[in-house]
C-alpha cells in the first residue's frame, strides 16, 4: 500500500508540474502575443506613412538602410505575423528569435534614452528607459529556450504527425 501511495503521489506531482509549466508557457505566450499584436495593429491602422517621430529615429545597421515608411510597414507586419505565431504556439521559437530582433531595434532606437542606466526606467518626461522591453525580451527568451508548451499548435501538429505515422507504419 505504501508503494502504491508513493507511486500515485509521484505521478500526480509529475502531471501537476507539467500542466503548471505548460499553463505558464501559455499565459506567457498570450501576454507576449497581445503586446506585439497591439503594437503591429497600431502601426498599420495608421497607414503606410511613418510618423515623424519614427522617421527621425536612428536605427542600427542594416535597418538604417531601409526607408522610414517601408521600415514602419515591415515592423508592423512582422509584429503582427510573429505575434500571431507566438499566440498560436506555431513555430514559436523561430517567431521568438524574430521578436527578439524587433525588441533589439526598439531598444536601440527608442528606449535607450538613458543608456545603461535606463534598465530600471519605464518612461519619464526626459525619455524612455528599456525596463519594459527588457522584461518582454526575457519573456520571449523563455519561449525560445523552453518552447511553446503542450497547449500549442506545434505540440498538436507534432502529435498528429506521430499518430498518422504510427497508424501507417503500425
Amino acid at each position: 500500500m505504501k508503494n502504491f501511495v508513493s507511486s500515485l503521489e509521484s505521478k500526480v506531482s509529475s502531471l501537476t508540474e507539467q500542466y503548471f509549466m505548460d499553463g505558464g508557457l501559455l499565459l506567457l505566450r498570450l501576454f507576449i502575443a497581445q503586446e506585439f499584436l497591439h503594437s503591429g495593429f497600431v502601426k498599420l491602422i495608421g497607414g503606410i506613412d511613418a510618423p515623424e517621430w519614427f522617421a527621425d529615429l536612428s536605427f542600427p545597421f542594416p535597418v538604417n538602410l531601409i526607408p522610414a515608411d517601408m521600415n514602419w510597414v515591415i515592423a508592423g507586419s512582422n509584429e503582427l505575423l510573429f505575434g500571431l505565431l507566438i499566440l498560436l504556439g506555431l513555430y514559436a521559437r523561430i517567431a521568438g528569435i524574430a521578436l527578439l530582433l524587433i525588441i533589439y531595434v526598439a531598444v536601440y532606437s527608442v528606449h535607450f534614452d538613458f543608456g545603461w542606466a535606463g534598465w530600471n526606467i519605464i518612461e519619464t518626461d526626459d525619455g524612455q528607459g528599456f525596463k519594459v522591453p527588457l522584461m518582454l525580451g526575457l519573456m520571449v527568451f523563455t519561449i525560445i529556450t523552453q518552447g511553446p508548451g503542450r497547449f500549442s499548435l506545434n505540440k498538436n501538429k507534432d502529435s498528429l504527425c506521430q499518430t498518422s505515422n504510427n497508424s501507417t507504419h503500425g
